[in-house]
């Protein structure tokens, strides 16, 4: 399967929070000897502006600062419903534990007095993001479909939304393919249910490889593939999903004495005119229908209505 729609892994990103230059200093050094991106401000809004522009996996955050303390940056972090899920580690010259059970109330993961121990720190910063990769990890396999490595209808669907919403902001075109393997009940009933799930495989490292990097192809739901292709319009779409069409007749798949041989149909729509990314799943839907009704093993576009 073609790594590029599978989840990686990459080197955790920290956003440093402290209005001393010095403390700035001595834990971006720290958190880049652990091999981590450093990502040093020195104020309250602009660590909320940094969080929502690109989202780190732990804030290392002071609390006696100008303007917008530590506490209302905690606040307004996990007001976000991007950013709530973002561990906070606070690190303050307050020690009273009013101020600790404060923080920790606000939905801090830790509390660290200065001056801290590098050593405990460390293992403070290594502790919190362990468990945050672990969440990501179980937020990411609850989107992928264990037979095929792609992303599935969840994953999709949040995708999709993120691609429309970008649209929306900015212009531009978004187009969505639905894709149904032809007559697969028979398949199944015929071959087994192994030899089935051989095909869907198959089905998906075939489609997958004829798409680009940036396209994202999922499996919708039994023998259901969908693919988000951003910044295209039908017709480049429909052109991409001939070639996925192509891509999955010549799929050869051993049953027996005979070789089996497979086939798809395609549905292609794109957002012009539509009010919303359901719209856009359904009218690649009727697409697929029509491809179906017309005697399958084709690529149909979306119609006006």
């Amino acid at each position: 399967m073609n790594g590029d729609f599978r989840v990686g892994r990459k080197p955790a990103s920290i956003l440093i929070v402290d209005d001393t230059p010095a403390n700035l200093h001595v834990l971006t050094r720290m958190v880049e000897e652990l091999g981590y991106i450093a990502r040093p401000v020195t104020g309250g809004k602009m660590a909320l502006q940094a969080a929502q522009s690109h989202p780190p996996d732990l804030v290392l955050l002071d609390i006696i600062m100008p303007g917008m303390d530590g506490y209302e940056v905690c606040t307004r972090l996990k007001a976000d419903e991007k950013l709530q899920d973002v561990p906070v580690i606070f690190i303050s010259a307050l020690h009273e534990t009013a101020d600790k059970v404060k923080g920790l109330e606000l939905g801090a993961v830790d509390f660290v007095t200065k001056p801290f121990d590098a050593f405990e720190l460390r293992a403070r910063v290594s502790a919190a993001l362990r468990t945050k990769r672990m969440q990501d990890l179980l937020i990411e396999h609850a989107k992928i479909d264990p037979l095929t490595g792609l992303i599935n209808r969840r994953g999709l669907m949040e995708r999709l939304q993120q691609e429309w919403d970008r649209v929306q902001r900015h212009g531009g075109a978004l187009s969505f393919i639905m894709g149904d393997v032809d007559h697969f009940k028979r398949i199944n009933d015929t071959h087994g249910h192994a030899l089935g799930d051989q095909a869907l495989c198959e089905v998906a490292d075939a489609i997958v490889g004829r798409c680009r990097k940036t396209d994202l192809p999922s499996r919708y739901g039994g023998e259901e593939f969908a693919i988000v292709v951003p910044d295209e319009a039908v017709s480049a779409a429909a052109r991409l999903a001939e070639r996925c069409r192509q891509a999955v007749e010549a799929v050869r798949l051993g049953a027996g004495s005979e070789a089996l041989r497979m086939t798809a149909s395609f549905g292609v729509a794109d957002s012009t005119g539509l009010a919303s990314p359901e719209a856009l799943v359904q009218q690649a839907d009727k697409a697929l229908y029509r491809a179906k009704n017309a005697g399958r093993n084709r690529v149909e576009v979306r119609q006006n209505d």
